[in-house]
C-alpha cells in the first residue's frame, strides 16, 4: 500500500491512531502470542525481571528499574523500542511529533485549521521515538521540558503562547519512550518539575501552564540505595512511576558465561587461532562471583558484569601477546595470564579497605579461590596421587605466562596423571590448549596444598 502523505490519505487508509501505551501492549501480545524471543541479549533475567516488565507493560505503566551498575538496565530499556510499531505518522514539521488526527501544539492546529485533509505528514521509525538522557546535577528544566525562546517574544508573541516555547527532550520524545537514567541525581527542582509529567501529561514552563497532553512512556533506572526515603529521590514523584522492578547480576555461572560470549568481539587479524576452554570462561565467571560476596569489595557498589568482561579480554589478549612473541600460530589463555586481570579488575570495584597495595593482594585472592572451586569442580584429588609422588621425588615443572606451548606440552609424553586428566578436560590436541590444561591441574595441585610453587624473574616452578 502507498504511504499517505495527507491526513486525507490516512483517513482513506482507515489509519487509526492509538497511545504510545496501547501501541507497545499491542505488539507484545502479537510477540507472546507467537511466541517470539522478547527483549535479545538479555540474559539471565527471563525467569526474574522480564515477566515483570511484561506485566508493566501490559498494564501500561511507568517504569523505575533498580538496580547496580552493570546490571544491563540502559539495555533493557533499549530493547523495549522493539515493542513499538515499525513507523508512525506525525504532523509534519512538527517538534513533538503530533498525531495528524488530534494536534495539540498551536502550530500543527493552525496548520490542521488551514489545509484541513491536504495537511501534510510523515512518517517516522521507531528507533526516533526513543528519547534517553543521563541524569547530573547540571541538568536544567529547559533541558528536559523547554525554555521559553527570548527571540519568539522579542517578534511579539505573547508569553502565554505556546508559540513562543522551544520544547525540551520529554516533549519532543512525544508520541514514543523516553528514559532518563540515574534519576535520583536530578535535582529535588527538576523532580518536582516531573510530577504533572508522570500523571496530569501537561507542563509548566516559566511559571504558567501550557496545556501539552503528552503521549509518553516514562523509563526511569536508579541505584537502589538512592531510590528511597533517605536517598535522593523525593517521595511524590516514586508515588508516579506505576511500577518499581529490581534487576540483578547473573545468577548462575552459565548466565555469566552467556554474557561474557556475548558481549567480547573476536578479535580478528591477529593471525592467531584462539581457542578459550570452558574452565577459563568458568574460573573468569567464578571469579566475579566471589567478587560479589567478598567482603573486601563495596557490595553497595556493586561487582558489574563489566570485571567477567575485561578478564575475559585480558586474558585472551595476553595469550595472543605470547603466541606473537613465540612466533606460534594458535593461542589459549592460561592460569599465568590472569596476573595481568589486575589491570581490569581494580578500576571496576570499589574496595572496603583503602590501604595502599592492597588491592593486587585482593583481586589476587579471589582469584585463586575461583581457580580452586574450578579446579575441585573437574577433579578428584585422588586422580592425581601418582603425580604428587613424582613431585615429592624430585620431579619439577616450569610454565610462565611467556613459555611457548610446545615446552609446556611435552611434560604430557610422560605423566600419564597428566595426560588422563586433560582428556577429561576435553581440550583436544592443540598444543597451546594442552599447555593450558597442564597449568591448570598444576595450580589446582598447589592451591589443594600438594606441591609447592615457586616464582623467579619469568617463570614459574611448581615442585614437590
Amino acid at each position: 500500500m502507498r504511504k499517505a502523505k495527507t491526513i486525507s490519505d490516512l483517513r482513506a487508509q482507515k489509519y487509526k491512531s492509538v497511545s504510545v501505551k496501547d501501541e507497545m501492549r499491542n505488539n507484545l501480545i502479537k510477540k507472546m502470542r507467537n511466541k517470539e524471543q522478547l527483549f535479545k541479549g538479555i540474559i539471565g533475567y527471563e525467569e526474574t525481571v522480564i515477566p515483570q516488565i511484561q506485566n508493566a507493560v501490559l498494564s501500561g505503566q511507568d517504569i523505575v528499574l533498580l538496580g547496580e551498575r552493570g546490571q544491563a538496565k540502559s539495555r533493557l530499556i533499549r530493547a523495549l523500542v522493539e515493542l513499538l510499531d515499525d513507523e508512525i505518522p506525525v504532523m509534519e514539521g512538527c517538534e513533538i511529533n503530533d498525531d495528524p488526527f488530534n494536534p495539540t501544539c498551536s502550530s500543527c492546529k493552525d496548520l490542521a485549521k488551514k489545509h484541513k485533509g491536504l495537511t501534510p505528514i510523515k512518517w517516522i521509525p521507531k528507533e526516533e521515538r526513543y528519547g534517553e538522557k543521563l541524569a547530573t546535577p547540571d541538568i536544567t528544566v529547559a533541558d528536559l521540558i523547554g525554555e521559553v525562546d527570548p527571540i519568539k517574544v522579542a517578534e511579539g508573541r505573547y508569553l502565554s503562547d505556546d508559540y513562543t516555547i522551544h520544547y525540551g527532550l520529554i516533549p519532543r520524545s512525544n508520541r514514543g519512550i523516553f528514559c532518563i537514567n540515574e534519576l535520583p541525581d536530578l535535582s529535588e527542582r527538576i523532580q518536582v518539575g516531573m510530577f504533572n509529567i508522570l500523571e496530569e501529561r501537561d507542563v509548566q514552563i516559566k511559571g504558567y501552564k501550557v496545556n501539552l497532553p503528552l503521549d509518553l512512556c516514562l523509563i526511569a533506572s536508579a541505584n537502589p540505595e538512592d531510590y528511597t526515603n533517605r536517598g535522593r529521590i523525593i517521595t511524590p514523584l516514586k508515588d508516579r512511576f506505576g511500577a518499581q522492578i529490581k534487576t540483578h547480576y547473573p545468577q548462575t555461572i552459565d548466565h555469566e558465561i552467556q554474557v561474557m560470549e556475548q558481549e567480547v568481539p573476536k578479535m580478528k587479524g591477529t593471525g592467531v587461532a584462539i581457542t578459550v576452554p570452558m574452565y577459563i570462561k568458568e574460573i573468569i565467571a567464578e571469579f566475579t562471583h566471589l567478587a560479589r560476596k567478598s567482603g573486601d569489595i563495596n557490595q553497595r557498589s556493586g561487582v558489574s558484569v563489566r570485571v567477567s568482561i575485561g578478564n575475559y579480554q585480558t586474558v585472551i589478549a595476553n595469550s595472543i601477546r605470547r603466541s606473537l612473541i613465540s612466533g606460534e600460530s594458535e593461542a589459549t589463555p592460561r592460569i599465568s595470564d590472569m596476573a595481568y586481570m589486575n589491570a581490569s579488575t581494580i578500576g571496576k570495584v570499589e574496595l572496603e579497605s583503602i590501604e595502599d597495595g592492597r588491592e593486587s593482594k585482593i583481586v589476587e585472592e579471589i582469584a585463586k579461590r575461583a581457580v580452586l572451586n574450578t579446579f575441585n569442580h573437574y577433579f578428584n584429588l585422588n586422580e592425581f596421587d601418582s603425580l604428587i609422588g613424582r613431585f615429592n621425588e624430585g620431579l619439577t615443572i616450569d610454565t610462565g605466562d611467556m613459555m611457548p606451548s610446545k615446552k609446556i606440552a611435552d611434560w604430557l609424553k610422560d605423566l600419564s596423571d597428566l595426560k588422563s586428566a586433560q582428556k577429561k578436560l576435553k581440550i583436544g590436541r592443540k598444543l597451546s590448549a594442552q599447555a593450558s590444561a597442564i597449568e591448570f591441574i598444576l595450580e589446582g595441585l598447589h592451591l589443594s596444598r600438594r606441591i609447592n610453587k615457586d616464582f623467579n624473574s619469568d617463570t614459574i616452578r611448581y615442585r614437590g
